[in-house]
């Protein structure tokens, strides 16, 4: 029996690392998505280089993503690429556009016009919901997004929905709350908090400096939300979820477990700044899974306080390295 082939774009990022071990798992054939850019950016995916195939493409190319799914012909395709910095997308709201709104409709297209039968999966975010007037958020909650992140995913998303009502694509989107893990990148909060309580804890920095401490969010486990996009696809007919725990807490409320897990007082070492504070801020978000629960057997493994853990223990190993030590040393 011939192996499944899934293509993932973004596979260098969080969530592409942990698809592609889970795939893997599952024993598919594993392709990657990866751009031409003078510097390697694989360090989430050095494990799994021997294992995977990498392809060049580009969601600002069509031509490529056509070309890519001729050679490749697989039968599942994971949208996962995209600007995610929200910050970020503020500074450079029309890239955060191209990549992460049109980027979709490219690939869509290339997948109408290749093969109709590959399943395609959208990664869509509970930024969509952004300003939301009801909590916790589900399938029917008007969209509101505060940034144009938000305003790009929700492109995608509904252009994911156009694409399986217009031409019968078995296309769907997992409207993904805020996941996490040690593979998060340092610009992002959570990470930032455990790196910073890490390098504290071993002297290496002596103050953390953060925006907002009372926006609330749902955090979960990167890895266990990889397995909720799998099971999106496995589906006799495609159907749109969304993915979380269901619980909330503040940034206040991680900052301070996230400390406590090293052994510090937060209180005497994070400093609010002003300057981290977004434009138009997302004040809470809490995702109502019910339905993938329900449907596709889902739920997460690993609660708030473990993830915490994780990414805490995660970095004081890594800053705990010789090479570590030996620049603490010098300073």
């Amino acid at each position: 029996m011939k192996k499944k082939k899934a293509i993932i774009t973004g596979i260098t990022g969080q969530d592409g690392s942990y698809l592609a071990e889970f795939l893997l798992e599952q024993g598919y054939a594993v392709y990657g998505m990866v751009r031409r850019s003078s510097t390697e950016t694989f360090g989430r995916i050095e494990h799994l280089m021997d294992d995977i195939e990498l392809v060049q493409a580009d969601l600002l190319d069509q031509v490529s993503l056509i070309h890519m799914l001729k050679r490749i012909r697989p039968h599942e395709v994971y949208n996962l690429a995209a600007q995610s910095f929200v910050p970020t997308s503020f500074d450079e709201p029309v890239l955060t556009g191209e990549f992460t709104a049109l980027g979709v409709t490219r690939l869509l297209d290339a997948v109408r016009l290749v093969d109709p039968q590959i399943r395609f999966y959208q990664a869509s975010s509970s930024e969509m919901f952004g300003h939301a007037p009801v909590t916790p958020q589900h399938m029917t909650t008007p969209f509101h997004p505060r940034s144009p992140y938000g305003v790009a995913k929700l492109y995608g998303h509904w252009i994911t929905i156009n694409y399986r009502e217009s031409y019968g694509l078995y296309a769907v989107s997992g409207i993904l709350f805020n996941h996490e893990s040690p593979r998060r990148g340092l610009e992002f909060v959570t990470r930032k908090i455990t790196d910073h309580a890490a390098r504290i804890k071993l002297g290496l920095a002596s103050k953390l400096f953060l925006g907002n401490l009372d926006a609330k969010r749902d955090w979960g486990f990167a890895g266990d939300y990889v397995r909720a996009m799998w099971l999106m696809l496995q589906r006799k007919t495609p159907k749109d979820y969304i993915v979380a725990t269901g619980e909330t807490h503040t940034v206040r409320e991680f900052v301070t477990r996230a400390f406590r897990h090293a052994g510090l007082d937060w209180k005497k070492h994070v400093v609010v700044d002003p300057k981290f504070f977004r434009p138009a801020e997302v004040h809470v978000l809490r995702g109502d899974a019910s339905d993938a629960r329900r449907e596709l057997k889902w739920k997460p493994k690993v609660d708030f306080q473990g993830l915490i853990a994780m990414m805490v223990d995660a970095d004081l190993a890594r800053h705990s390295t010789p090479w570590a030590r030996q620049k603490k040393a010098r300073a």
